[in-house]
């Protein structure tokens, strides 16, 4: 099943897929594809379950890019950050397995901290460590 399949059997984000990087809106200049033509769609999580989790520290975005989903956070990168987008992550986790389970069984998956600024989180900081081994990779950008 691809990412748009996945995305549509999904009853909470059916309606939200859009073409490309558009549902990114301001912040699909973040993601870099090399090639336009694998871009396989994008979803804004957060807009489209706001609704149903009003009250949840809810992930921002996934997209489909050459066989592979990307989980997208943009959020600014500061040490105090690192604990409430860990929160968003577990949430997402949670969410792939009781609401998403056609996403969540996508094989390649990745997930991303995009600094909406500057990256203020140093190499080899506990807070950096605690992201690795979450398995978030935190950037100022997605290239692809």
């Amino acid at each position: 099943m691809d990412f748009k399949e996945a995305i549509t059997a999904t009853p909470s984000l059916k309606n939200a897929y859009k073409n490309g990087l558009q549902a990114l809106g301001n912040y699909s200049n973040k993601v870099k594809p090399t090639d336009t033509k694998k871009c396989e769609g994008s979803v804004d999580i957060d807009a489209a379950v706001n609704q149903i989790y009003p009250n949840d520290s809810r992930w921002d975005y996934a997209m489909g890019y050459d066989g592979t989903t990307y989980f997208i956070e943009v959020h600014s990168a500061e040490t105090s950050q690192v604990t409430p987008v860990l929160k968003k992550f577990r949430w997402l986790k949670d969410f792939l397995v009781t609401d998403a389970p056609e996403l969540n069984k996508q094989q390649k998956k990745r997930f991303y901290w995009i600094s909406s600024g500057g990256n203020n989180i140093l190499r080899g900081s506990p807070q950096a460590r605690q992201l690795a081994q979450s398995g978030i990779t935190l950037d100022r950008q997605l290239n692809l």
